[in-house]
């Protein structure tokens, strides 16, 4: 192929060359690509044979009244992401997640190693674990769903670039920054620089329908305690298609009355964006402007025509001195308003979400917060319900798969009392322990790291014994949660009341399957047993009401909807579940190789809705590991 020189070519035939290898590209846009080494997390291998389910661990569950259930997910946050691709996909209104920043210092475990400084590929490695992750996290969000992520510089420009992808550019809500420390507070005198903010990315499901939840106050008539008096006619001129009548200095007269009044009028300065970017300040520039060499100072203009506020005019007042270049307008209290007074008695002004929260002071007392001394690393309940209540939904659904010390389902909790809301939350965590705890707890038992980790997945007592004393579900999530549901005592003796609700606490484990893509019937009814509290937790009912080989049987807290799971090997048992249901509303799951025939249950009365087991589970899997490893 012939060398071509650019340099001799036209302005004409350079354009016609870019339109043609922009063709040939196939208008490839911009985006993240990382070449991470090719050994793919462990975890999103085992899901092509194995099929995460959940467990209740019942001696953990909490039970205070009758209200909806809360849930801990204890477990690789993979397997739990994926089981609740099945039970919840587009329910939960808001996720929060504050996952492993991959600091210089403490890195992240990835495949039973430890990601650090000295990992050559530290940030792919850490891209390919979130993606993973926020792949699912998209399909949980509802359609007017919100995730929110605390980041800090050591991973801010790849997540973002990663989320763009995921959740669309466009859908960026904004970004976030978070002041996590004092700036007086010497870190490490040796550092040039002293880094006292984090971020939070949000992005909306759809940010064109998505409504925030803005702050509010009631709206005040203080500052229009104004009174203007026209003396004289004044000076009636056009400009352009509009009336304008001009008083001179001495042909009006202003004064400032004691108390505000929805008569009166307020004055605001004519600058900044006010007079680049808004109606009232293009007027002020061709009404006010040009004639300042013609009237002099301390004019005052009546623009008809302008204005929400009834009065049929606005005021605008020129410079009032030599030297001076802005002026001022007088506007009334606009109609809506006025309504709102004389009708309700008060009128609600809402602001906009500003992008900067100062929590330095949050941050530095947070150590024994909940009830749990977690001296880093954890978010304080101030700042979680700030970013949660930005969604509008009082009876929005919540979900953290990084729960750390369990703050978002303290700071739900705290929020529904604050406004009186129903929020639940669903909370995921590894029992993980820390890598400085493990090095130390390797070397005084003479166990190489990687062998801790075989003997971890062996299910070793000595092992399993560690993790139950030193995990971060035993040592800090649950027992932060246990704390804020029940109530504790403070170091110092206080009692500190707790947030009345219930908490059903499950394990994540896997049921190996030959293969996914082709269930045996073996595998089917082996999943069938095992699916049963993921189905109820998916229903909402939460009761285990009663358990056969036959069937199983949950409830809602007040026993007004049933989930019932038939294994149907047993028909003469059927009328026995049917009774046992009676005239409550219920979703019945049936056991079948296959879809079932549903005509077959048409008889059945119209409060039971016939649903097929477990073959939508296994198609819903498949579908979610595809789409994932791609």
């Amino acid at each position: 192929m012939a060398k071509i020189n650019y340099e001799s070519l036209s302005k004409d035939e350079l354009v016609e060359l870019i339109k043609k290898y922009d063709k040939q590209l196939h208008r490839r846009k911009c985006g993240i690509v990382w070449d991470y080494e090719k050994v793919p997390e462990q975890v999103v291998v085992d899901c092509e044979k194995n099929i995460p389910v959940l467990n209740e661990i019942k001696d953990k569950s909490i039970t205070l009244d009758d209200s909806n259930d809360n849930a801990l997910i204890v477990g690789e946050n993979y397997y739990s992401l994926e089981c609740l691709a099945y039970t919840h996909s587009g329910s939960f209104d808001v996720i929060y997640i504050d996952p492993p920043y991959n600091t210089m210092k403490d890195g992240f475990m990835y495949n039973d190693k430890m990601v650090n400084s000295e990992d050559s590929y530290r940030h792919s490695r850490w891209l390919n674990f979130m993606e993973k992750r926020l792949k699912i996290a998209s399909k949980l969000l509802s359609k007017d769903g919100i995730i929110a992520i605390s980041i800090d510089d050591n991973e801010f420009a790849q997540l973002k670039l990663l989320c763009d992808q995921i959740f669309k550019e466009e859908n960026l809500l904004d970004v976030f920054h978070i002041q996590v420390r004092y700036t007086d507070k010497s870190l490490n005198e040796k550092d040039h620089y002293q880094k006292v903010m984090e971020y939070c990315l949000l992005y909306a499901k759809n940010k064109k329908t998505f409504v925030p939840n803005k702050p509010a106050e009631e709206y005040s008539i203080d500052s229009f305690n104004l009174k203007i008096e026209e003396l004289k006619k004044g000076t009636k001129i056009k400009v352009g298609e509009r009336d304008v009548t001009v008083f001179k200095k001495g042909e009006w007269k202003i004064t400032k009355q004691k108390k505000g009044d929805i008569s009166l009028l307020k004055e605001t300065w004519v600058t900044g964006s006010i007079y680049s970017g808004t109606g009232h300040g293009k007027v002020y520039q061709q009404v006010v402007e040009p004639r300042l060499d013609i009237d002099d100072y301390g004019c005052l203009y009546k623009v008809d025509g302008l204005g929400e506020d009834g009065l049929g005019y606005r005021y605008f007042s020129g410079p009032q001195r030599v030297n001076a270049k802005k002026g001022k307008m007088y506007t009334g209290v606009p109609l809506d308003r006025v309504d709102e007074l004389n009708n309700n008695g008060s009128s609600i002004k809402y602001r906009p979400i500003v992008n900067f929260y100062d929590y330095a002071a949050d941050f530095g007392n947070i150590k024994n917060e909940g009830g749990v001394n977690f001296p880093g690393g954890k978010k304080p309940i101030k700042m979680l319900k700030q970013i949660i209540n930005m969604h509008p939904n009082k009876n929005a659904y919540v979900l953290d798969f990084f729960a750390g010390s369990g703050s978002t389902g303290h700071a739900v909790l705290s929020l529904n009392k604050d406004d009186g809301g129903n929020r639940r939350f669903v909370l995921a965590t590894n029992n993980e322990v820390k890598p400085s705890v493990i090095e130390k707890f390797c070397k005084d038992n003479n166990i190489e790291w990687n062998d801790y980790f075989k003997l971890l997945h062996q299910k070793n007592n000595k092992i399993l014994q560690f993790v139950d004393k030193w995990g971060l579900f035993n040592l800090y999530t649950y027992p932060r949660l246990h704390n804020v549901i029940c109530g504790y005592k403070t170091d110092g003796g206080k009692d500190v009341e707790g947030f009345t609700s219930n908490l059903k606490v499950y394990e994540s484990k896997t049921i190996s399957i030959n293969n996914i893509n082709e269930i045996l019937d073996n595998d089917r009814k082996k999943l069938t047993y095992e699916v049963g509290e993921l189905i109820a937790f998916k229903e909402n009912t939460f009761v285990n009401v009663e358990s056969n080989k036959w069937f199983q049987i949950y409830s809602d807290r007040k026993n007004n909807k049933i989930t019932a799971i038939y294994f149907r090997e047993n028909l003469e048992v059927f009328d026995d579940l049917i009774e046992k249901i009676g005239d409550k509303l219920c979703s019945l799951y049936v056991y079948s190789s296959g879809k079932i025939d549903k005509e077959v249950f048409e008889y059945l009365p119209s409060n039971i809705v016939v649903k097929d087991i477990p073959q939508p589970i296994l198609d819903i899997y498949a579908q979610i590991n595809k789409n994932v490893r791609k």
